[in-house]
């Protein structure tokens, strides 16, 4: 049958919609809710990674090779993330946030979306100097179980070193960072002391309900890959998964105006995307 009357741009959003069913189908994971343009540059970016010549090409793989899953799925999460990433966010939740947490005789922070790890050992390093951390447990979750494997390695390049010590400075960091890695053959390796308070599991905002009861809920630069619907729902599950007065951080590209379930947050720290849960009618949370 020829093609003939099919353009390009709609033949692609025919084999995408195949390539999102076949993988719901074959292995669990719905992809039917990330923003459209966002999924079609990474599935592409993904087939040619493959050496696919078509995205259906990549679904047939996709289907009959079961271990490309993982890598499936890390091409399809974009597992970025960054040590003190946006240092004003962390000096913010170190100077306004943790003083309010310090109540708590136990604190639960979520980090949805943790990718390899970066923002964990972050939280991790601030929340010791703050005098929390014995205190704390951090839930980081992710869809991907390689991305996961690599965040509890803690090893990461080197060459990411000098800016991460300057993010960290700016951040609020008392020490240095060298304090809390190791160096060694161009890597970098957190020390273990770090993970003592952090479970890795995996978690997909997509289709999983509440993760576990927090204080805290970082999923900073995730949201802006999903479509308004997704959003939404990751936004009730923050909303069901926080106590009464908890905390939202998002990344500074993210906001919460046109998601119905943005009347359950109150700004905090509106620049810096730092958000309040709700816990009455009139929208306070005192």
């Amino acid at each position: 049958m020829s093609s003939v009357g099919v353009n390009v741009p709609e033949l692609d959003s025919i084999e995408l919609g195949l390539f999102v069913q076949a993988l719901h189908k074959r292995h669990g994971y719905d992809f039917s809710g990330y923003a459209p343009a966002s999924l079609k540059r990474r599935v592409r970016l993904l087939a040619d990674q493959l050496q696919c010549k078509t995205i259906t090409g990549l679904t047939e793989r996709m289907l009959h090779e079961p271990q490309l899953l993982s890598s499936v799925l890390e091409g399809l999460t974009v597992p970025t993330s960054d040590m003190f990433r946006d240092p004003a966010a962390f000096r913010a939740l170190r100077e306004q946030v943790f003083p309010l947490l310090a109540s708590y005789p136990q604190i639960n922070i979520w980090q949805a979306g943790c990718a390899h790890g970066q923002e964990v050992y972050s939280l991790a390093i601030l929340l010791e100097e703050a005098g929390l951390y014995d205190r704390t447990q951090i839930f980081a979750t992710d869809l991907s179980d390689r991305a996961l494997q690599r965040a509890s390695d803690g090893i990461y390049p080197g060459k990411d070193a000098q800016q991460w010590s300057r993010n960290y400075q700016a951040a609020g960091g008392t020490h240095s960072l060298a304090d809390y890695c190791s160096a060694g053959y161009k890597l970098i390796k957190f020390h273990q002391r770090l993970r003592r308070h952090v479970t890795f599991a995996v978690h997909n905002l997509a289709i999983d309900g509440v993760f576990r009861e927090a204080h805290l809920i970082l999923c900073r630069n995730v949201l802006i890959y999903f479509s308004d619907a997704l959003q939404d729902r990751a936004l009730a599950l923050f909303r069901d998964s926080l106590v009464r007065g908890g905390f939202l951080c998002l990344g500074l590209r993210e906001n919460l105006n046109q998601a119905p379930h943005a009347q359950d947050f109150l700004p905090f720290d509106a620049a810096l995307r730092i958000f309040r849960l709700a816990g009455r009618a009139d929208g306070t949370y005192a």
